[in-house]
């Protein structure tokens, strides 16, 4: 019977193992060049798509659109951001109240949102032990995980006349409050669906687990030892919470913000369905490149929220709100 000999490694394969091992030994040596290979992927995605579609939409946005024949040509013009920010244009007046109004909720919507989410946060943060805690985040996270469109239609049917909403005014005996409320100027309508107040609502449930959650983690970094050390001082629980806690937590309130103002700031949803006539910046966009098919004109607004919201990031940078992220 005849043994045969183990096959020996042909020179292909020990070069190839060469190879590896040299390059392994280099990456281990030069973690800064892992960290670009791993990221080179997402960064080019992240050029290429996402950075390439904001410069496709501002250079659409100096296109110029001709209203009689409705097409869209490439001669490069200032009148879209004239309409906007000329006052002397005829468009600016409706233009401008359009970005305000949307301003206007925007800054309401997440002043209420800091308001309502921090007694919250800072019981979860305290207070809350064990199934507590996990009892909270279940409760602030599940209305996340429901579709946003059958929230949006649901608040319509709570806010109209005849729904819960009504019913609980009525036996609590507030309807002439209501009416009252409703009968204001700005923050009024018929009824509380098709009233700014009603709107204001539905925003601010929606965007409030996007405040409660950075507001959470910010006073969980706050130290115990200095609240105790503030009440050792003789400071009173106001004064404690005016001159440590909120200092300290304020950077969790401005990264909450960011998401209530940006995210109210660029819906189109709950203005259309809440609410009473007059565009907000998504409505308005959403018309002009869908119905309308004035595609520079809607490029050009979208600019609006971009250099808002980019200026809100900055001023947050400047609180620190990144660090509560």
């Amino acid at each position: 019977m005849a043994i045969h000999a183990p096959a020996q490694p042909g020179q292909h394969d020990m070069a190839a193992a060469s190879i590896r091992r040299r390059l392994a030994r280099l990456l281990y040596r030069r973690q800064t060049l892992v960290l670009l290979l791993l990221l080179t992927p997402p960064l080019l995605w992240f050029g290429v798509v996402y950075l390439g579609a904001l410069l496709a939409l501002l250079m659409q946005s100096f296109f110029t659109f001709d209203d009689f024949t409705m097409a869209v040509t490439p001669e490069l013009t200032l009148a879209n951001f004239r309409a906007i920010a000329d006052p002397a244009n005829p468009l600016f007046g409706a233009n401008i109240d359009i970005v305000l109004r949307t301003l206007g909720m925007a800054a309401a919507v997440t002043v209420a949102c800091a308001l309502i989410a921090f007694p919250i946060a800072y019981y979860m943060a305290r207070y809350a032990r064990g199934w507590q805690k996990g009892f909270f985040y279940i409760a602030v996270m599940a209305p996340m995980w429901a579709s946003y469109i059958v929230k949006a239609y649901s608040w319509t049917v709570i806010l109209a006349k005849g729904g819960i909403v009504y019913w609980l005014v009525q036996v609590l005996g507030l309807t002439p409050l209501l009416e009252a409320v409703l009968s204001l100027p700005v923050v009024g309508g018929s009824s509380l669906s098709t009233s700014n107040l009603g709107r204001f609502l539905v925003f601010s449930y929606i965007w409030l687990p996007f405040m409660i959650l950075p507001i959470q983690a910010a006073l969980e970094r706050v130290p115990l030892s200095l609240l105790q050390a503030s009440s050792d001082l003789g400071a009173r629980p106001a004064q404690t919470f005016r001159t440590v806690m909120l200092p300290l937590a304020f950077p969790g309130v401005v990264a909450g913000s960011i998401f209530t103002f940006s995210l109210t700031l660029g819906d189109f949803i709950v203005p259309q369905l809440v609410g009473p006539s007059g565009l907000f910046i998504g409505n308005y966009v959403y018309t002009m490149q869908g119905a309308v098919g004035n595609i520079p004109m809607a490029a050009a607004f979208t600019v609006v929220p971009v250099v808002l919201i980019g200026l809100y990031l900055a001023l947050a940078r400047r609180l620190g709100a990144f660090d509560a992220l």
